[in-house]
């Protein structure tokens, strides 16, 4: 077997070293596809295209297909999708927290980290979900204050007091251990093959501990193709909420009545413009590469996402926020293991199928969105991370994130609330549509003059956050289409996804909105929501071996296996 190092026979034991290469076929002999696999490329751009041109051809039968799948495909595979993210969660913990697993490095020995802690975790943070934050700190917390399990099932009244706590209870069970759970699962089993075995850095090699050298062919493009279209997809989402928010700041700064329809919802030729706007820039960053573009702007953004909490810290209910974020923590982690293997079921009452979709909606929704997006940024976290330990990185990776988004809700969403509790608002912020409510509450807590400035940071924050995550994406598609290198003729292709991306975004708010996106997305999370389960399966199944390896001295690093006598 190519790559394979002898075996070696320790006592009663036989013990394999690592496979250390997985051949990947990408054509060498110069052209447009030179370096990369075509067998995952041509497929992934075939499929990308047929979604685009459904979509813009045939917008109602679109909407009637979107409109079905919502109502029976997501519910069937509802509990699929809640165990998955409790398991990989589950195990990414363990890892980390059992001493031996968790002292092995993602990488050689000794070997330091490319990025300080600073940038990687501004990194992490820049492209993973701050989009979502944006759009999510007010809505969040202030849609479960309204509505949420507690509220549905009659024990609480909305929009009261009582309904705080249970409203950050939910609103950091999806922004938390979860999402980032997901995420640094799919990054690990990525990033310890790649980095400790020699093997591709793309989505199937983290599955080569399981299968092995199958993963050259068939399997292995099919893992890459399916990979590469839930990035897409869950990139969508992101993309379209996050210009929804734009065209809705725009709207807020006076840049015209042609941004928003008479219903409030962003016109077609608002939803264009910030594209080009938007996905020309981020292509812009993506030709410059990961250490200049999108470094610049994760630190950039980590900036303004200080200076703007620092505001709601001094200005709004930082008490309050402060409150909030220590109760809401002690609630999270208390009902974590309700709360994260509690899966609704209908009993025939009008409380029981509001429960169930209620589900639907927001965990769902979620637990979807972040296996879509974990190729995404479970690719882009491997790339930053080679030189971690196993236990700096899960921990790295679940707990500083979460805890900022732990932190930027609690502050901004805690003053929302605070001003509808105390009839400050006058229901202007509750009524507000989901992209609209950051800047509703701007609008109530500042003078005008100074809600204007600030709606503008928000505005370029949001602009930056969408820029670094457009153009992170679209890198990592290029880097599974070629078979984990970053080399060769890229140009062209990075100016197709980017197009790709636009298009996608473009049809399905234009014909249904950000629910369009979102049906699709859930949908299209579900082929690699099967890979996640395998990766977890296999990153469990490549540390367990390595320790047994250590124990009987054989190597565990493609490093060492140079050096391991052939005869041995």
């Amino acid at each position: 077997m190519t790559g394979q190092v002898p075996e070696q026979d320790t006592g009663d034991h036989r013990i394999d070293p690592p496979l250390i290469d997985l051949p990947i076929d990408t054509c060498d002999r110069g052209g447009f596809y030179d370096g990369f696999s075509r067998q995952v490329t041509i497929p992934s751009k075939i499929i990308v295209s047929l979604i685009i041109m459904w979509a813009i051809f045939f917008p109602v039968s679109a909407s009637e297909t979107l409109s079905a799948a919502n109502s029976t495909i997501i519910s069937t595979f509802a509990g699929w999708y809640i165990y998955l993210v409790a398991a990989v969660m589950l195990v990414a913990l363990v890892l980390a927290i059992v001493p031996q697993t968790g002292s092995l490095r993602i990488g050689n020995p000794g070997e330091k980290p490319e990025f300080g802690r600073f940038s990687w975790f501004s990194m992490l943070f820049g492209a993973g979900i701050g989009i979502g934050m944006l759009t999510y700190s007010v809505g969040e917390p202030m849609s479960h204050f309204a509505n949420n399990p507690d509220i549905i099932r009659g024990s609480i009244e909305p929009l009261t007091q009582e309904a705080v706590r249970p409203a950050y209870i939910y609103t950091f069970l999806h922004w938390g251990l979860a999402a980032w759970g997901t995420y640094g699962l799919v990054g690990l089993a990525i990033g310890y093959v790649a980095y400790r075995r020699n093997l591709p850095l793309t989505i199937r090699s983290a599955l080569a501990p399981l299968f092995g050298t199958v993963m050259s062919g068939k399997a292995g493009h099919v893992v890459d193709v399916v990979a590469v279209v839930a990035t897409i997809l869950g990139v969508a989402v992101t993309m379209g909420l996050g210009v929804e928010q734009f065209v809705a700041g725009l709207y807020r700064l006076g840049l015209g009545e042609w941004l928003l329809d008479a219903e409030g919802s962003s016109t077609p030729v608002a939803i264009i413009v910030s594209l080009v706007l938007l996905v020309g820039a981020s292509t812009l960053s993506a030709l410059s590469g990961v250490g200049r573009g999108i470094k610049w702007l994760s630190n950039l953004n980590m900036g303004l996402s200080f200076a703007l909490l620092a505001l709601f810290a001094v200005v709004g209910s930082g008490l309050l926020g402060v409150e909030l974020l220590a109760t809401g923590i002690y609630d999270y982690l208390r009902t974590l293991p309700q709360t994260a293997f509690t899966l609704f079921g209908s009993d025939g009452s009008e409380s029981g199928d509001a429960l169930v979709q209620w589900q639907l909606d927001w965990s769902v929704f979620y637990w979807a969105w972040w296996i879509a997006f974990a190729p995404f940024v479970g690719m882009f976290i491997a790339r930053i991370s080679r030189g971690r330990t196993v236990r700096e990185y899960v921990l790295g990776v679940l707990l500083v994130p979460s805890l900022m988004c732990f932190v930027w809700m609690a502050l901004v969403g805690g003053t929302a609330i605070d001003l509808e509790l105390s009839g400050a608002a006058q229901g202007s912020i509750v009524g507000a549509s989901i992209s609209d409510q950051l800047f509703a509450t701007l609008a109530v807590l500042l003078d005008p003059a100074v809600a204007a400035i600030v709606s503008g940071l928000v505005v370029l924050l949001l602009m930056t956050y969408l820029i670094t995550s457009a153009d992170s994406a679209i890198l990592i598609v290029n880097t599974i289409n070629g078979a984990g290198e970053n080399e060769g003729q890229r140009r062209m292709h990075i100016l197709f996804w980017g197009a790709a991306l636009a298009f996608v975004v473009g049809s399905m708010l234009i014909i249904g909105g950000i629910d369009a996106i979102r049906i699709t997305m859930i949908i299209g999370a579900l082929p690699f929501s099967a890979v996640v389960a395998l990766m977890a399966i296999s990153i469990v199944k490549a540390i367990a071996y390595d320790l047994v390896r250590k124990r009987h001295g054989v190597p565990t690093t493609a490093l060492a296996c140079e050096d391991w006598p052939a005869g041995k």
